[in-house]
């Protein structure tokens, strides 16, 4: 008589990410997050940004508060966004934090910017920045003309800056455990440098007795509006800190490990900046910091001789392929949950059997980068990503608000800290960073809003004759 058959195993109850049916595989632990955060956050701002903030805040204590209200503002966004990746550890981030709380057209828009201004912003202004300085480390002319399409000179930095795009599409198409590596070592290399150069600078720097006088007498009188201009500024610095959640669908314990690497990886960037700047004002008096556009190379040339500038260029170089390479880690995952939901085309979606890695999205984000980048300069890639982005975080900021009265007894595994103050000066400074650009840059930024508005047209259209009629797409309404 044969034995009976063995009775079959429970089957595992299923995770939040089971049931939301993320389908990308979760191989980012807490400190490859933790590395995202920084490696996406610290570009070339810390290295060039303060001269650009000494020409607008030349008063030594005010110069100091800008970059401490700057952070505070930052962590203000990253203690808020912390709830939402935890109660939503999916791919896409801020796309799927604004269907959440408003619906699938906000979040439409919001894929329709990041498609058409924001990330080709970004990764024009990233890839541009990181390929002027390897070109000045290998004596290059960055601005010389290597050829010319269509009547469009196409400088040396731009080509470059396009062939690093096509390099980290091509580093992530195989796989986030491989861009994870190249992250990690990044990450290692620039902390490792600015580390060095503020532990230098504090060593070392008070024999050179460059600065005039102690730090706080150099104070001068200093007009609002400069201060605000000067805050915008510090806040592009500080951006990239909100990167991390829209490649929360593929962070391991997520509800645990999100909320710890926004917290260690913004107080880390924050703490790291401020230091940065103490030693900038304890080696170089503020009125020749204004004149320099490349403050950390003066510093290392200071501690260091003549290889300071080599050394600066090259730390800046690394820092920002670094910056690109988490920018790509992470953007693609906006259009490929956007794909998921069938608001983008089906290809967007198609995931790598073997690597796991979201193909179509990252072909589609490395083309619009490399694009982007032969055809517009620097300030303008950066400004339309500044007017293209805060809105959304504004927007996904205020879903906390939302999300709280409509879904009250949703399981929060973390709970925003000084909830309702701190999402609310985050929104504050969200006004502050959107109404300066309107007042100094209207043209510009009425043509981002319109292009962003545009997406509606195109969100009826592709709904009614692309798509197939899908139920409402959020999940809380599900």
């Amino acid at each position: 008589m044969s034995a009976p058959a063995p009775a079959p195993a429970p089957a595992p109850t299923p995770t939040p990410a089971d049931r939301w049916g993320e389908r990308l595989p979760r191989r980012l632990g807490l400190w490859s997050a933790v590395a995202v955060v920084i490696g996406s956050t610290i570009g070339s701002g810390i290295f060039r940004t303060p001269a650009s903030i000494a020409q607008r805040v030349d008063d030594v204590p005010l110069f100091l508060l800008s970059w401490v209200l700057g952070g505070a503002v930052t962590l203000c966004g990253a203690l808020t966004y912390a709830e939402l990746a935890a109660m939503f550890p999916r791919s896409g981030g801020i796309y799927v934090f604004i269907r959440e709380a408003f619906g699938p057209l906000p979040a439409f828009l919001f894929g329709w910017g990041e498609l058409l201004i924001i990330r080709p912003g970004a990764y024009g202004a990233i890839s541009i920045t990181s390929s002027a300085y390897t070109l000045r480390v290998l004596g290059v002319d960055p601005a010389g003309t290597v050829v010319t399409i269509a009547g469009q000179a196409i400088r040396a930095e731009q080509l470059l800056a396009a062939a690093y795009v096509a390099i980290v599409a091509v580093v992530n198409y195989v796989g986030i455990h491989r861009a994870a590596i190249l992250q990690n070592v990044s990450t290692a290399l620039k902390v490792g440098a600015l580390g060095a150069l503020v532990l230098l600078g504090f060593a070392l720097g008070g024999g050179h007795g460059l600065a005039p006088g102690p730090m706080l007498a150099q104070r001068a009188s200093v007009g609002l509006s400069p201060f605000l201009l000067a805050m915008v500024a510090i806040l592009w610095a500080y951006d990239g800190w909100g990167d991390l959640a829209f490649v929360g669908g593929e962070v391991k314990d997520p509800q645990r490990n999100l909320p710890r690497a926004m917290f260690i990886g913004t107080g880390s960037v924050v703490a790291l900046y401020l230091a940065a700047n103490l030693v900038y004002l304890r080696l170089i008096p503020i009125q020749q910091m204004k004149g320099a556009e490349l403050v950390a190379a003066d510093v290392a040339r200071v501690l260091l001789g003549g290889a300071g500038l080599v050394a600066v260029s090259a730390a800046v170089a690394v820092s920002t392929f670094g910056t690109l390479n988490g920018s790509m880690m992470t953007a693609p995952r906006i259009f490929f949950a956007m794909a998921e939901d069938r608001v983008f085309p089906k290809a967007i979606a198609r995931v790598d059997p073997r690597t796991g890695a979201p193909t179509g999205a990252i072909v589609l984000a490395g083309c619009l980068g490399a694009v982007f980048v032969l055809v517009r300069k620097f300030t303008e890639l950066a400004d339309q990503f500044i007017i293209g982005i805060w809105p959304f975080y504004a927007l996904a900021v205020a879903a906390v608000f939302v999300l709280r009265r409509r879904l009250p007894a949703t399981e929060r595994r973390y709970r925003t800290w000084g909830y309702p103050v701190v999402p609310a000066l985050f929104l504050l400074g969200a006004l502050f960073v959107l109404g300066n650009y309107l007042v100094s840059e209207p043209l510009l930024f009425w043509l981002d809003v319109g292009v962003i508005l545009l997406g509606i047209p195109v969100y009826v259209v592709w709904r009614r004759y692309a798509a197939p009629p899908t139920p409402d797409l959020t999940l809380t309404r599900r």
